[in-house]
């Protein structure tokens, strides 16, 4: 009687598609309006991504230092300016080149830069340090909150994780709400995995990038890549990796 009773609790709940838990596997979700996505506009990358970056959820994109996370930021930004779109970068620690990001295609009028402090300033005292990262937070909550945007980068690949780890939960789900439903693909870049939403993407980059300049110049030339990235994301939307090697042309 009680194989009876369950049989038809069974069926009844499958019936009303409600025999699924949150430990049930499921199958890959189609990803298939390409204007829900920010793409690279990188084959590989692209490929393995399924389209791009989605829309409206909290992506990362992290690895170690020279690892090509950089080089592909800059991609993402020049493939998403070159498209029209109005990009945001807050650059915690006040990283980025200009030459590179013109050499990367990035249309500068489409870029809002947001200088953080200089890294020098991460040198100093945890307080210093603290200080750097909460006004770079607020500055990713007002752009995203401003809206507009098809692609924000909050770029902290120069803090250390041990301050990264110090910041609560609740900073990350903050960041969640303001992107949620909008039409932003938000991008966290990092040493490593920090947050993503329950659809974004988690990027993991290994690898080695080439520049060529002095040895400890601000200002110093790509030349050459060659990293494996690979990417997770909830519920397998996109699983799996890629190798990516390029060289800068001679003109570069």
């Amino acid at each position: 009687m009680a194989n009876s009773a369950l049989s038809v609790l069974d069926t009844a709940l499958r019936e009303r598609k409600l025999d699924r838990t949150l430990t049930t596997a499921l199958p890959p979700l189609e990803r298939s309006d390409p204007s829900a996505f920010i793409p690279f506009d990188h084959a590989a990358m692209d490929a393995v991504l399924r389209g791009g970056l989605p829309r409206g959820q909290v992506s990362e994109l992290a690895g170690p230092h020279s690892s090509g996370r950089t080089t592909l930021l800059l991609q993402l930004l020049g493939a998403a300016t070159r498209g029209g779109e109005i990009a945001a970068l807050v650059d915690t620690c006040d990283r980025l080149d200009v030459a590179s990001a013109s050499a990367a295609g990035i249309d500068l009028d489409r870029l809002l830069w947001i200088r953080g402090e200089s890294r020098l300033v991460l040198s100093e005292g945890s307080e210093s340090k603290d200080r750097v990262v909460d006004r770079a937070l607020k500055a990713l909550n007002l752009v995203l909150q401003a809206g507009g945007f098809g692609v924000v980068v909050l770029d902290l690949a120069d803090v250390p994780v041990r301050v990264l780890k110090s910041l609560p939960f609740t900073t990350w789900l903050r960041v969640q709400r303001s992107v949620e439903g909008s039409d932003t693909a938000c991008l966290l870049v990092g040493p490593e995995p920090l947050a993503r939403s329950a659809g974004g993407l988690t990027v993991m980059c290994t690898g080695q990038t080439t520049w060529a300049g002095p040895t400890g110049a601000r200002a110093v030339r790509f030349t050459g890549l060659e990293t494996e990235i690979r990417v997770v994301s909830p519920r397998r939307r996109v699983d799996g990796g890629a190798r990516i090697a390029a060289v800068a042309s001679a003109h570069d």
